[in-house]
């Protein structure tokens, strides 16, 4: 009997210690002179639960910090668990204004060109469940862009404790949705976004993309997109040995998806692709081509890494929220139908998670295009003409103080650096003004 007691006594007292240590770090969070304590010390205050590593300084940048913290699954039931994520903050000053990158998937921590042309402090922070910030287990009812919208909004609550100028959100692709996702839940966390080359999917397959890439181009290098796609199909019995060889050069693997499927996948894939990266006309591979070549160029086009084991898993969180909320595109048959062997349907469904409820929610991005049509100021749009996403940009109405810049033949690598001059001007012009006038340290020659 006396063991016992010995032992609830020290649980007890563990558990009485453990409340009193929280309690006195929230004392700490709420009482403490930020202003006194060096920038490292500020973010241990504001983030005590973080890992925070120090990062060789950069660019325009005087610190910086990669952050692991532990982040709720549910910002709303924290009794639900947390999980690690990654975030990266660059420090440059603070009368300097903030940017938020807003990435739709894992994080890369280089400095972004909004960045570099204000000196802004640069918060970068990976979406949830992709990259490092993935748990070895899924729990994919907390994969949903409202919660990876409740990260930012409690990282930049924080942060704004040090940091009072203004802030911009910016992200590419998915990360572009994401900043009109952002703004549409949390309208006052930034005065400004620019999100680069993001559509707004209406279906799980929707068929803008692939109108449009019947339209862009000119015919004869349309028909000669098709004439290859035949050619490869055509060619499979000797093409798929020099794949087999690509793929043991690189270390890749295919058993969830056979070298066989992963061939037409790739052939379907190839107009999106050619059109997204700015594919050149003079270089689709002739009749003529090798084998050898043609593998070569169909990598450089579309990639089989995707469609490997290892890719496979990576996308594997990305065509889950595909298919759940953002939707995405399918392929179109109708040139190579009768050579089709393997694959059976237009949809990219076959990547998504087995045994998960897919369910697509088609209000989810009507009510996000809806609110940035008629509610999303202060928000510069950047797209490629000759990107098939482009094809689901929004259309903001005529009394939203909104810019919307296309590159013709713009593929969907476009940046500002990418416009004209006097396109630049115009944009940077914009965002000073949305910034409250802040310097614009713009060096055309990098």
């Amino acid at each position: 009997m006396n063991f016992y007691f010995y032992q609830m006594k020290k649980i007890t007292f563990f558990i009485l210690y453990s409340f009193v240590f929280v309690l006195c770090i929230s004392c700490i969070s709420e009482t403490t002179d930020l202003n006194q304590l060096t920038f490292k010390g500020q973010l241990e205050v504001l983030f005590p639960e973080a890992n925070i590593d120090s990062l060789e300084s950069k660019d325009h940048f005087v610190e910086r910090y990669r952050l692991t913290l532990q982040q709720p699954l549910d910002h709303e039931n924290l009794e639900a668990g947390t999980f690690e994520h990654q975030i990266y903050i660059s420090h440059a000053g603070y009368e300097q204004p903030n940017l938020l990158i807003t990435t739709g998937y894992n994080a890369r921590n280089s400095t972004y060109e909004l960045s570099k042309a204000f000196k802004m402090n640069q918060i970068l922070v990976e979406y949830r469940f992709y990259g490092k910030s993935r748990p070895d287990s899924i729990q994919w009812k907390y994969l949903t862009n409202d919660a990876a919208l409740d990260d930012y909004h409690a990282i930049t609550s924080k942060l704004k404790k040090i940091y009072k100028g203004k802030w911009m959100s910016t992200g590419i692709s998915k990360g572009g949705e994401t900043v009109m996702m952002y703004k549409t839940k949390y309208p006052n966390d930034m005065d400004v976004g620019v999100p680069y080359v993001a559509p707004l999917i209406n279906t799980q397959e929707d068929i803008r993309t692939q109108n449009h890439i019947n339209s862009i181009g000119n015919k004869a290098c349309r028909e000669k997109i098709i004439v290859f796609q035949r050619e490869v199909l055509s060619r499979r019995a000797t093409i798929l040995p020099k794949l087999k060889d690509f793929a043991a050069s690189k270390n890749y693997t295919f058993n969830e998806v056979s070298l066989e499927e992963t061939l037409e996948y790739v052939v379907l894939e190839y107009p999106f692709s050619f059109w997204q990266w700015g594919g050149k006309c003079n270089e689709i591979p002739e009749s003529s081509a090798t084998d050898e070549d043609i593998v070569k160029y169909l990598n450089s086009i579309v990639g089989y890494y995707i469609y490997s084991d290892a890719g496979y898993d990576v996308y594997l969180t990305s065509f889950y929220q595909h298919m759940k909320e953002i939707g995405y595109y399918g392929y179109d048959f109708t040139p190579v139908s009768d050579l089709l062997q393997v694959v059976k349907y237009t949809s990219n469904m076959r990547f998504a998670p087995k045994n998960v409820d897919l369910t697509y929610n088609p209000e989810y991005i009507k009510n996000v295009r809806k609110y940035i049509e008629t509610n999303g100021h202060q928000l510069i749009y950047i797209y490629g003409g000759n990107d098939p996403w482009y094809a689901c940009a929004p259309s903001p109405n005529k009394n939203v103080a909104a810019l919307k810049m296309v590159l013709k033949g713009g593929s969907h690598a476009t940046r500002i650096k990418h416009f004209s001059q006097s396109d630049q001007d115009k944009i940077y012009q914009q965002l000073q003004e949305w910034l409250g006038g802040a310097t614009l340290y713009l060096d055309r020659n990098e």
